[in-house]
């Protein structure tokens, strides 16, 4: 688009661009990472920096621009307003951009990234720049030359360079290496020198260069080369760069050895010096003669052949095979055949002499023809051989033996060689008859093939051997073996499915499909185990988990493919082994234990039962309290609670407490439980009197009080809980001029006034309180004195202060506190016995008035029965605390009953 603007502005101002076109060359390395700065085209153009004035008037910013956003664009950064042009984020790859070649251009657009390469080492990256604005318009063309570092190691087009060199090669010929190395570097950073790494002493390498600069490696023969004595050479050739440090490649290099004929044949010995009985049959093999050539191939080749001194009657006589060099009796012996052959024989190779080899053939004469033995066999027999199964009975008969005489002469015995549990034995009443039989059952397993001979001989001592091969055929008797009949195993638990638990293997000492073993397993081996008929392998398809079931044990198998088949059992124990996947578990989640208060230091207060379902030291447990470890301590192999102190109820009545178990496993696992101790009370505090406070106090009493009337209360508290805080009050001392007159309600401690007060009453009064509680196995008291002066005016205190000083003297009364009879319970007394006084007036009219005074008389004694009673339950009635809030530590108090 802005070259299409340029050309509607005028042509006269583009034909001013041509005329003004620049070109500029920079040079950098490949592989240079981005940012690097290539050069600034606004100092190189010379061209004035923007914002300055140029012939006093403002001047326009420069601008540089790509003539386009082609392939060039990938490798460079240009800054429109610096100008400056830097490396980009692709890294310049001289291998990959330049190639060797005359010149290769790729273009991208109206802008062309050039690759050419007048020389090897060139390469250059062409760019079009337009600077603008107008004023200053002009195209730069920007050189970028690629400088090459050493970035590639040299490499050989194939791993494996073979050469072939004939054994006769002279010193210092010279083959040249088809696949020289490559290396994509140029100058000296290309290939420079090659190198063996064992020359043996009888290679090197040479390198030309050609006018290319291609340089090319030759492998030059240093030493004599003998094939017979080395057939190749293996070694490495090493390419190596010029660069620093310089980079290597290797590759294989082997030099075979050719031959040449340089070997003629030899034989190893010079005379062979052979007997051969007169009545030898036609084909009769009486020798073999054997040359040897060192050389390979048809230069190896021998053939055989006589000498021609040898006569035609021998040649005639004796078939020389020229292939094999085998001789073999070729025509009748008869009374005119010479008795001594000389056989020249000559071992012919290409280009070579002859080698010479006498043999001696001595014919001995004979007068007589050999004893006969003729076989007949009852066993399978095929070309000689004998085929029994193996536990076949004892005397199982293989063949009848004739044994004769051709010349009826002589007498010929025979008799069996050979080791086997066979014998040969004359079969009567024939004569000249043996039968070959078995002595004992054969054994496949323990030998297969035997080999016996029958022999005949006469009585001129000639013999004859008759040779016998027995093959012995497998037959199903052998049942599968394991190495042990108990095949113990194990596996953690917590497996993945599948696992490989164990390969199971038996033995088969029998052949072929007879030997061929199958694994099953047994009915009772539970079904996620599986065990692969062919392999033997044992797995199992699910998780084991050991607190599930520790110990598996059941059969496996083992099946022969004979028929019928045989098989073998094995047992299999699997033992489950721990993992740490159970946290401790407590019987309860939470513990309650009620302990009496005072309970001694150290004393055991209860059991935390725990358990933990894994093994070993992932089963073993550690207690601990996590809270009040002051005051609380628990045996960790017991699991037994204990306190430190001794536990006092009316400081504290109940305890929370955490204990922590932790198992022995590595992580370890752990588990809390919630442990509640309640303080059961024990009558360990009296009855605290908090009114009156003193023994010393006293109350003004008007003579006017009317009977009935309170006068005063005694006020007291127990710490303890229950019945032993339930408080009875009763009056055991009194003193003054008519002390009856007060009395104490038993329950409340109120004290009232009983009778009218007289003339004669006026003083002072001393009740001595007793304060019980109803605690167990004893209960506790206080006492208190209450001092009553009975007046119409206290007119000098300090009189009945002295009086209070004195030590009364009261005599201690013990009673019981007398409670009345309420009128209800007089009621239902008499209301009880109305039925006794009708039944008793109906049988005797009478003696009404008699009966009617029993009744009465019986009535009341169960009245003051009701009364003893009523008054025990009223004393046990707890405190209701009434207290009153003027009065000094009056605390209120929870009062419950465990």
């Amino acid at each position: 688009h802005l070259l299409l603007f340029l050309l509607f502005v005028g042509p006269f101002n583009c034909f001013a661009s041509y005329s003004r076109a620049t070109e500029l060359f920079y040079s950098l390395n490949e592989g240079l990472p981005a940012g690097v700065l290539i050069g600034s085209l606004a100092r190189d153009l010379r061209l004035p920096v923007a914002g300055g004035q140029h012939s006093g008037a403002p001047q326009s910013p420069l601008s540089f621009t790509l003539a386009s956003r082609g392939l060039g664009g990938q490798y460079v950064q240009l800054d429109n307003r610096s100008g400056e042009l830097h490396t980009s984020a692709m890294e310049i790859d001289r291998e990959a951009l330049c190639v060797e070649s005359n010149g290769a251009t790729v273009f991208g657009g109206a802008v062309a990234l050039s690759i050419s390469s007048p020389s090897p080492e060139s390469c250059l990256l062409l760019l079009d720049v337009l600077v603008l604005p107008q004023e200053y318009f002009r195209l730069v063309k920007v050189k970028i030359a690629i400088r090459d570092v050493n970035d590639n190691a040299p490499w050989f087009p194939v791993p494996h360079i073979r050469l072939s060199v004939p054994e006769n090669a002279p010193v210092n010929t010279r083959l040249a290496i088809e696949h020289p190395a490559l290396d994509p570097d140029v100058g000296t950073n290309g290939v420079q020198t090659y190198r063996l790494q064992d020359n043996y002493g009888v290679f090197t390498l040479d390198v030309e260069e050609n006018e290319s600069g291609e340089r090319t490696p030759y492998l030059i023969v240093m030493g004599a080369l003998d094939r017979e004595a080395r057939e190749e050479y293996v070694t490495v050739i090493v390419a190596e760069d010029g660069g620093t440090p310089p980079l290597v490649g290797s590759a294989t290099l082997t030099v075979g050895i050719s031959d040449v004929n340089d070997n003629c044949p030899q034989f190893s010995e010079s005379q062979l010096n052979i007997t051969l009985y007169g009545n030898s049959s036609l084909g009769t093999h009486v020798t073999t003669v054997h040359a040897v050539d060192m050389d390979l191939g048809s230069n190896a080749q021998i053939t055989y052949s006589y000498s021609q001194k040898v006569p035609q009657p021998s040649r005639d006589l004796f078939h020389l095979d020229e292939s094999t060099g085998a001789i073999t009796l070729s025509s009748k012996v008869d009374g005119d055949t010479p008795r001594l052959h000389r056989l020249i024989i000559l071992g012919n190779g290409p280009g070579c002499i002859p080698a010479v080899i006498t043999v001696l053939v001595t014919i001995i004469k004979v007068m007589m023809r050999p004893p006969e033995v003729v076989p007949r066999f009852i066993a399978n027999e095929a070309e000689g051989v004998v085929y029994l199964k193996e536990l076949e009975p004892i005397n199982t008969p293989i063949a009848f033996f004739t044994i004769k005489d051709p010349d009826e002469k002589y007498k010929v015995n025979c008799y069996l060689d050979g080791d086997g549990p066979f014998r040969l034995s004359p079969y009567k009443p024939y004569n000249n008859e043996y039968l070959l039989e078995t002595t004992k059952p054969l054994d496949y397993e323990t030998q297969q093939l035997y080999e016996i001979s029958v022999v005949a001989w006469n009585s001129e001592g000639f013999h004859v051997n008759k040779i016998i091969k027995v093959q012995v055929l497998d037959d199903n008797d052998n049942s599968p073996v394991f190495p042990q009949q108990l095949i113990e195993l194990s596996i953690e638990e917590n497996n993945v499915p599948n696992a490989f638990l164990t390969k199971l293997h038996a033995t088969d000492a029998d052949s072929g499909e007879r030997g061929q073993v199958s694994y099953f397993l047994g009915p009772d081996a539970p079904s996620y185990f599986a065990l692969d008929k062919t392999t033997g392998v044992l797995t199992v398809s699910t998780q084991l988990d050991r607190e599930e079931k520790e110990k598996y044990r059941y059969t496996v198998k083992a099946v022969d493919s004979g028929f019928p088949p045989r098989e073998s059992i094995a047992t299999v124990t699997i033992t489950v082994l721990d993992k740490n996947d159970n946290s401790p578990r407590f019987i309860n989640k939470d513990f309650s234990f009620f302990v009496p208060e005072n309970f001694p230091g150290f004393g055991e207060i209860g059991v935390i039962s725990v358990t933990d379902a894994d093994a070993g030291k992932n089963g073993w447990v550690a207690l601990s309290v996590l809270n009040g470890s002051d005051i609380f301590v628990i045996d960790t192999g017991k699991g037994v609670l204990r306190a430190k102190v001794s536990l006092d109820r009316e400081q504290q009545s109940s305890y929370v407490l955490w204990i922590e178990a932790v198992d022995g496993g590595d992580p370890a696992l752990s588990s809390t439980a919630k442990i509640t101790i309640l303080l059961l009370d024990i009558n360990d505090n009296p009855p605290l009197v908090l009114f009156p406070q003193s023994n010393m106090s006293y109350l003004l009493v008007l003579p006017s009080t009317l009977p009935g009337s309170p006068i005063t209360e005694v006020y007291a508290v127990d710490k303890d809980t229950g019945m032993n805080a339930v408080i009875a009050y009763s009056i055991i001392g009194r003193r003054g001029p008519r002390p009856e007159s007060f009395r104490i309600d038993p329950k409340t401690g109120n004290i009232t006034l009983e009778e009218s007060l007289m003339q004669n009453d006026y003083g002072l009064y001393r009740l001595l309180v007793k304060v019980s509680d109803h605690g167990y196995p004893e209960p506790l008291h206080s006492t208190v004195m209450v001092n009553l002066f009975v007046n119409d005016t206290v007119s000098n205190e300090s009189y009945i202060e002295s009086l209070l000083r004195k030590e009364p003297d009261i005599s201690i009364e013990e009673k019981q506190p007398q409670i009345s009879i309420e009128p209800t319970h007089k009621k239902m007394e008499s209301a009880s016995c109305m039925p006794t006084l009708v039944a008793l007036s109906i049988i005797s009219l009478g003696s009404i008035a008699l009966v009617t005074g029993m009744g009465i008389y019986i009535c009341l004694r169960k009245g003051k029965k009701h009364d003893r009673a009523d008054e025990n339950l009223e004393v046990q009635i707890p405190l209701n605390g009434r207290i009153n809030l003027h009065m000094l530590e009056k605390k209120p108090m929870e009062i419950s009953n465990i």
